[in-house]
């Protein structure tokens, strides 16, 4: 490969180290994937229970899908922690 055709351009450095699931996801996107609604996606945000928003512009913001799986993750990771506490054995006649 040439030098001229080699990316050395600091963009091109920056997008050789994103990683897949590092998506930006609008509004409508989180809203879909998680089921929550616009008010309570902002409720969460502002009581720290929900990812932030990156500012992509001078009115955007975008959540990084990276965030938003690891919130879910951890949503499941509780249903199946309560579950397993909460489950008793039969009784055996």
């Amino acid at each position: 490969m040439t030098a001229s055709t080699q990316p050395t351009t600091r963009a091109c450095r920056r997008v050789e180290r994103i990683q897949l699931g590092n998506r930006l996801l609008r509004r409508r996107e989180v809203e879909l994937k998680t089921g929550k609604s616009r008010s309570s996606i902002y409720k969460g945000v502002s009581e720290g229970t929900f990812p932030a928003p990156v500012p992509i512009g001078d009115n955007s913001v975008a959540w990084l899908e990276e965030e938003i799986d690891g919130w879910i993750a951890e949503r499941l990771s509780q249903r199946n922690t309560t579950l397993k506490t909460t489950a008793q054995p039969e009784a055996r006649a």
